[in-house]
């Protein structure tokens, strides 16, 4: 390997980091992971992480010292195929599935993955979320198929999962560049109420809750309950929402929220569960852009990764995520972003301050997909 590898301190934006690295084929090595931490290095949940890496990759070399604090990866070749995978209970399924979103249209074969764990808790995003918003994202950038699929075989709440997942992907040699600059109106709210291990009662009072909110704004919402049974439904009790926006150009803002997991700390009411959840759907549309903070850096990796061509995206403000990811673009790829603020006038009920961010992707080509 004739390319520099790139040097980072500290546990933070671990899997930004890999993924990046694979996609770029340029090695990492990150230092004093935790190393000030009673307990120092990698995390079971980021151990879980590199395992899965090295399952879609061939050929990746990984290497971390005794205590866990250094970690050295220098990426294969993207295979993908069929995975199988359990992931690990601390962080859920959504954690270990966002990384696989930016990876898959990039493997020789389309990826078939099936993991395993914890699908909905309160810190990732659930699979919920991601089907009715990463999907939608991802076939504006041209990856699109029948083979494009995510579903919900088993649910498992937090703490104790036991649900399963399948996610499959199709392949791409490149990426169509966007222009996603006016988000339109809001048309309708799509949403989930899902319930496992408690009354299904639980599901129709969040969404009686969320629609004595969402109903003063706009007529067609429909909230799909969804109660899982027996073996379905995971080792945790719990319940959740996830609520979707679509707007008339059809872009896809959400928010949502999970109960608090079993034994940790107070019990949530589903009544103020979904008014929550209604209120956090608000916020998320006075943030507004054609992309929802949750998908803001999958948006800009396609777009950094799109054929030699203007793309252009209108966001809500940048979460801190996002911009540690923009630096870390520039690190892998050498691609700067044009950042241009707008403001919304008095008069125009636009909600907040939006970035409309620029780039000319770098024509990155699927090396490993193979010509027939």
């Amino acid at each position: 390997m004739a390319s520099q590898g790139l040097e980072y301190d500290g546990c933070n934006f671990f899997r930004q980091r890999l993924v990046l690295s694979s996609l770029s084929g340029k090695r990492v090595r990150i230092r004093n992971i935790r190393s000030k931490d009673d307990s120092p290095g990698v995390r079971d949940f980021e151990a879980s992480f590199i395992r899965l890496l090295d399952k879609v990759t061939n050929g990746s070399r990984i290497e971390i010292n005794q205590t866990g604090t250094v970690l050295f990866y220098q990426p294969g070749l993207l295979n993908g195929g069929s995975v199988e995978h359990d992931c690990n209970t601390q962080r859920s399924v959504g954690y270990y599935l966002e990384a696989l979103l930016m990876l898959a249209p990039f493997m020789k074969t389309p990826l078939k993955a099936t993991l395993r764990g914890v699908t909905n808790d309160p810190i990732d995003p659930t699979v919920d979320m991601l089907k009715t918003t990463a999907l939608p994202l991802m076939k504006k950038f041209g990856i699109d198929g029948e083979g494009f699929d995510l579903k919900v075989v088993k649910r498992g709440m937090a703490p104790g999962g036991g649900g399963e997942v399948f996610f499959s992907c199709p392949v791409r040699r490149t990426i169509k560049p966007v222009q996603l600059t006016d988000p339109g109106k809001i048309k309708r709210i799509r949403g989930v109420a899902y319930s496992v291990r408690v009354s299904p009662q639980m599901a129709n009072r969040l969404v009686d809750s969320a629609r004595g909110v969402l109903n003063q704004f706009i007529p067609d919402i429909y909230i799909h309950t969804d109660h899982m049974k027996g073996a379905h439904s995971g080792k945790s009790p719990g319940f959740g929402l996830t609520l979707v926006a679509e707007t008339l150009n059809g872009s896809f803002l959400s928010a949502e929220m999970s109960s608090t997991p079993q034994g940790q700390g107070d019990p949530s009411l589903p009544e103020d569960l979904g008014r929550n959840c209604a209120m956090l759907l608000l916020e998320e549309v006075y943030r507004g852009g054609c992309v929802d903070s949750s998908n803001q850096s999958l948006a800009l990796l396609l777009m950094t990764l799109g054929q030699q061509d203007v793309s252009k995206v209108l966001l809500g403000p940048l979460s801190p995520y996002t911009i540690e990811f923009l630096r870390h673009i520039r690190d892998f790829f050498q691609i700067m972003f044009k950042l241009d603020v707008q403001k919304p006038s008095e008069d125009e009920r636009k909600g907040g301050e939006k970035v409309l961010m620029t780039c000319v992707g770098v024509g990155y080509s699927n090396i490993n997909k193979t010509l027939k």
